[in-house]
């Protein structure tokens, strides 16, 4: 009856986010008819988004791993803070975190800076190189985070076993963390994939003209600008159709590594040699380095701009906060439940799995869009900004939290599942004794990730926002729209420090109360 009870549940959450993400999608299509043919700029657009996305999830992936690594076997002071600090570019809201790559890698910024003053030509950030640059920054400590998780769920006794067996590193390497690998780097990758895939405002920012045009950007400007709902349908056709290719992928890629059970997750194999400790080192310092020198370029822009905030700013603020903290109560438990229902593979599971992942394939921009057109008839958008706000923020976000809860709850199932069905451990005692201890970690760090990224949102609420609604990335923007730069640097400032104070209070939770 229980495992019927939790079927049932877990099929409505699924029937929800289907229905959130294809209405919307319908209403599009609906307004826009008959679909245009593929012009030649839009296969322009697609290459560029395919090989970009392609590239950028790959440097991510590939440059996380010794980061990951160097992470999980040392131990030094301020490391806990390091990590944190570390997850924050992917927290940033777009436009804040493009102004940072400027600032660092700009034309006038401090790379730049430096070569001129050796006589060298400088770098340019706009392109293809740069909307490179700005998604590896984006994506890495999200990559990061999630192969560090791994190595946090092989049992300790795994490792104090290779100890005694006298394992060198790449014995370990071998036995233990490739097989953790194989089974976290495919859904890291397909998630960096399809948020490059569906990249907005890197490439408005950073794109080099026509040949620097991501798909979502040719929607934007099919919407916006022309108001060609055929063609932005069309578009976001392919979009889908791509981003379902690589979930089927990850699918059947994606396994689980078999370590069984354990009674803890640390201390982790401490490794000696003066080549590891210097390669681990120069892995830490160059990602610290790389991703913190433009937080700290954000930090000293909007230091002044801090003295003169509007009211509007402060107002801004509340609703978000309120918007972020909504959406993550939603959020958590719907990821939750199908990734449970997912991991006990029974009838349904492929396609609970492909559900959890369809938000990707959508646009932020066209399920405002279509629900824009859905809400118009009934009542003034304005009058539900934040409510609709909040639905696209809790599809938006579900993936995220889906793909780092999946692998960790695959692992709980193969290792804790049939000594609890012979216990006849069920229902609340079983999500109580057993669930949440060993998904805490990624739980609370799914949870800061989706509050952050419901701060940062800023597609939705331009479409339904009145000024009595505004939140407070649409305040910056406005600001920025009216050349209120040292303002709009401030309360920019404000949004990172709500959105990462928000991740930081739910991903401390989820490691204080992580089985040890």
């Amino acid at each position: 009856m229980a495992r019927r009870a939790v079927a049932i549940t877990a099929a409505a959450v699924a029937a929800w986010v289907a229905t959130l993400v294809l209405l919307p999608l319908a209403a599009v299509l609906w307004r826009a008819g008959a679909w245009p043919a593929l012009a030649q700029g839009d296969g322009q657009a697609l290459w560029f988004t395919l090989w970009q996305a392609l590239l950028s999830a790959a440097l991510s992936c590939l440059l996380a791993v010794p980061v990951a690594r160097a992470l999980a076997r040392r131990q030094f002071l301020g490391r806990g803070a390091l990590i944190t600090l570390m997850g924050a570019p992917f927290l940033l809201p777009t436009i804040v975190a493009v102004m940072g790559l400027i600032a660092v890698f700009g034309r006038s910024g401090l790379i730049n800076q430096g070569l001129a003053g050796l006589g060298l030509a400088p770098l340019s950030v706009y392109g293809a190189p740069g909307v490179i640059l700005a998604h590896v920054f984006l994506n890495l400590p999200l990559a990061v985070r999630m192969c560090l998780q791994g190595w946090q769920a092989i049992p300790a006794e795994r490792f104090r076993l290779a100890q005694s067996l006298g394992f060198a590193p790449a014995q370990v390497s071998r036995h233990l963390e490739r097989p953790m690998l194989r089974a976290v780097l495919p859904g890291a990758f397909a998630v960096i994939f399809v948020l490059c895939l569906t990249s907005f405002a890197v490439a408005l920012t950073l794109g080099g003209g026509p040949k620097a045009t991501t798909v979502e950007l040719a929607i934007y400007q099919a919407v916006r600008f022309d108001f060609d709902l055929g063609r932005a349908a069309m578009l976001s056709g392919v979009q889908v159709a791509l981003c379902a290719l690589v979930a089927a992928v990850v699918w059947h890629a994606v396994a689980t590594p078999g370590f069984g059970a354990g009674l803890g997750r640390a201390p982790l194999l401490r490794v000696r040699g003066v080549r590891l400790m210097l390669a681990d080192t120069l892995a830490i310092g160059g990602a610290a380095l790389f991703l913190l020198l433009p937080l700290a370029a954000i930090g000293l822009r909007g230091l002044p701009g801090l003295s003169d905030l509007p009211p509007a700013v402060w107002q801004g603020a509340s609703r978000s906060v309120a918007v972020a903290l909504a959406s993550t109560a939603l959020t958590v438990p719907a990821a939750l439940i199908l990734a449970l229902a997912v991991t006990k593979s029974g009838r349904g599971a492929g396609l609970m799995d492909a559900v959890a992942l369809l938000p990707l394939a959508s646009s932020g921009l066209v399920l405002g869009t279509g629900l824009f057109l859905l809400v118009q008839p009934f009542a003034a958008p304005s009058t539900l900004a934040l409510p609709v706000t909040v639905a696209v923020n809790v599809a938006l976000s579900l993936p995220f939290v889906y793909r780092l809860l999946v692998p960790e709850a695959r692992i709980m199932q193969a290792d804790y599942g049939r000594l609890s069905a012979s216990l006849d451990l069920r229902g609340l005692a079983w999500l109580r004794l057993v669930a949440l201890p060993r998904l805490a970690r990624p739980l609370g760090f799914g949870a800061g990730v989706s509050a952050a990224l419901s701060m940062g949102d800023l597609g939705v609420i331009a479409l339904f926002a009145s000024d009595q609604s505004a939140t407070l990335p649409l305040v910056v923007q406005r600001l920025m729209a009216a050349y209120r730069l040292e303002t709009a640097a401030g309360a920019a400032l404000i949004l990172v420090g709500l959105s990462f104070g928000l991740f930081w209070a739910f991903d401390t939770w989820g490691r204080r109360h992580a089985a040890i």
